[in-house]
């Protein structure tokens, strides 16, 4: 049995919650930004397939499960300003050179950070990633997550946005996906994010994706309503030093939906891409 140890981090003045198993070098998950979305719920059953080879480091990002969620009074829960906390939370780890996994709103931050703090990112993965205006407005899919009415029946309407059809969460995921947003402060944040992606902050510029100069796999589930193909094809084309991996009948969740597939691609990218 693997051991995935439960720890806070202090990302300049951020109390940040992230899990941590095995050793080797260092590998870094972020999930998604849907309702309910939090390392545990995103990586748990990845963490002991990637804990054999790697230092798995999953955080809770900025106004998600553990970690801490400002008042939005005071906080723009923005794309930049994730980025700032993640790149924070790398460098109070001391995770220069570090390899990033993000999905969704968690790729559109490692995007960020691979352009900015290019010292912390050695080389991407790209799952189900945010970041590109593909398609133009947010896909049916997508708007169950952004017009989440805070019900288990919203929970589970979200859920199936997010995965491909045939797909069947257990009683247990979806009640732990709504009690994590089930507290004021959760529900301000998780408005205030749905907020700003309306506004289209999850966006990079073509030419900024394209300066991305490490290694990235793009990995996308060939059934995703929300990241769909185009984007991921777009991705291939901006950045220079690409692979892609799409994975048949799932959707938005490779990680969940096709869990050992997911993971095998990883470690064989990072394998393969290693100094």
């Amino acid at each position: 049995m693997t051991e995935i140890a439960s720890r806070f981090a202090d990302a300049n003045g951020v109390r940040t919650h992230y899990l941590e198993a095995g050793d080797g070098e260092p590998l870094v998950l972020v999930h998604g930004g849907g309702a309910g979305a939090d390392s545990w719920g995103n990586w748990k059953d990845c963490i002991p397939l990637l804990a054999r080879k790697f230092r798995v480091i999953a955080p809770d990002m900025i106004g998600f499960g553990k970690t801490d969620k400002p008042a939005p009074e005071s906080y723009v829960y923005d794309q930049p300003g994730r980025n700032r906390h993640m790149a924070d939370f790398l460098d109070a780890m001391g995770l220069s050179g570090a390899a990033y996994v993000g999905n969704s709103m968690g790729g559109a931050t490692g995007i960020g950070i691979a352009v900015d703090r290019p010292d912390l990112i050695s080389r991407m993965v790209l799952m189900g990633s945010a970041g590109l205006p593909i398609p133009p407005k947010p896909s049916p899919d997508l708007l169950h997550n952004l017009k989440y009415d805070f019900t288990m029946e919203g929970m589970r309407r979200v859920i199936g946005g997010l995965t491909a059809p045939g797909f069947e969460p257990t009683p247990e995921m979806v009640k732990y996906r709504y009690d994590l947003v089930d507290a004021p402060e959760a529900q301000a944040a998780l408005a205030a994010i749905n907020a700003e992606t309306r506004k289209g902050t999850l966006n990079y510029a073509e030419e900024v994706v394209a300066s991305i100069k490490q290694p990235v796999l793009v990995v996308n589930g060939k059934q995703d309503g929300v990241s769909i193909l185009p984007r991921a094809y777009k991705f291939l084309e901006l950045i220079e030093n690409s692979w892609g991996y799409i994975v048949p009948h799932c959707g938005h969740w490779a990680m969940i939906e096709a869990r050992e597939d997911f993971c095998a691609a990883v470690e064989s990218f990072l394998e393969r891409t290693a100094a």
